[in-house]
């Protein structure tokens, strides 16, 4: 079987490279460049990842090939980044950065010659009524099916991802009983095309600052100034600059750059027991098909764990009702949602309102 692994010059990828060296494959090994380097505002240089990946190479006496997707990623990523932040949006560059470019363009530049595509991500593929489908995967904490829920068949049926059944625990011990280039390297925590950018500073390179009023929803009294909606997402408690709290952003005026904000950790306001998704993408089928309600499992952000939820089908609408309150429900985010057991992850549409 010919095999491209995609790495990223951290220890998850590494781990990858390993295990399929044990089993016998020899895969290619490729890093995608997405980083930003010419802008000099908006500098993130790849060096680092590129040496710790070329080490992996060398170790295991495989070859390294570097695919440029900068031009792809600001055509894509970026642009869809700033047109959902400029309408009080919140949007999901990771969930767009694996359809769009790992999954998207890779394939067309080099993904087309292999019969399979090994990376890192925490998740499973089932094979189940003779289809295949996105599986969570065993680390709870680590599953990463809900950045992975816009990609589609095609694309599932031809990934592999080795660690889905590891606890990131083992695949630490793996690193380090092998000795790998990686091994004590920390997680990234940048989002997939920043890196160790600043998200306000790009957002800021864009669409600038402007002065706006922080307005308790309650009460309507002002209770400071921002500096620009495009900042602030709902359901946001830090950097507000707001003493007393916590304060939670609510809900934002677009037209008249205004932030509401409610007090309390318990602030009903800041919770919701619904959302509503449009446009729902399936990645492998429709498995709750012809059914009035169906139990569901959900995320609406990156969590360590799984709500549980109705869902209806209201129109060109999915509805999902929960017993216990949703934090932070916020237009613009991904709705993902899985079956009744969070074993498949079914797929995600963006959350919004019904007119």
């Amino acid at each position: 079987m010919n095999i491209a692994t995609l790495l990223s010059g951290g220890v998850d990828s590494a781990v990858v490279t390993h295990l399929l060296c044990e089993q016998g494959y020899k895969p290619d090994l490729f890093y995608i460049k997405i980083g930003m380097e010419g802008d000099s505002d908006l500098t993130c240089t790849a060096e680092e990842d590129i040496e710790l990946c070329m080490a992996t190479a060398r170790k295991y006496g495989l070859h390294l090939d570097i695919i440029d997707l900068q031009k792809q990623y600001w055509e894509k990523v970026v642009s869809y980044v700033v047109e959902k932040v400029k309408k009080g949006l919140t949007p999901n560059p990771d969930v767009m950065c694996n359809r769009l470019i790992k999954f998207g363009c890779f394939e067309e530049e080099a993904g087309y010659r292999y019969d399979k595509i090994a990376t890192g991500h925490y998740a499973t593929i089932v094979e189940r009524d003779h289809k295949i489908w996105l599986g969570t995967a065993v680390d709870p904490v680590k599953d990463q099916t809900d950045f992975l829920a816009q990609i589609n068949y095609p694309q599932v049926s031809k990934l592999m991802f080795p660690l889905g059944k590891l606890m990131k625990h083992e695949v630490r011990s793996i690193a380090q009983s092998a000795k790998l280039p990686s091994a004590l390297r920390h997680d990234s925590q940048g989002i997939c095309f920043l890196g160790k950018i600043n998200y306000n500073d790009f957002i800021r390179r864009f669409l600038g600052e402007k002065k706006g009023a922080i307005i308790e929803l309650e009460t309507g009294k002002k209770l400071g100034t921002h500096n620009g909606f495009w900042f602030h997402t709902i359901g946001q408690r830090k950097g507000l600059g707001l003493s007393g709290g916590p304060w939670f952003v609510i809900k934002k005026d677009v037209q008249a750059n205004i932030l509401y904000v409610s007090k309390g950790y318990d602030t009903e306001k800041a919770y919701s027991k619904e959302f509503f998704v449009k446009d729902f993408h399936f990645i492998t089928d429709d498995i709750w098909q012809g059914r009035q309600e169906a139990d569901v499992c959900f995320k609406i952000r990156h969590t360590d764990a799984f709500m549980e939820g109705k869902l209806t089908r209201e129109g060109e609408w999915m509805h999902v009702r929960s017993e216990k309150p949703i934090q932070g429900v916020a237009p613009g985010q991904f709705g993902v949602l899985y079956d009744k057991h969070a074993e498949i992850c079914v797929g995600s549409g963006e959350i919004g309102l019904p007119d």
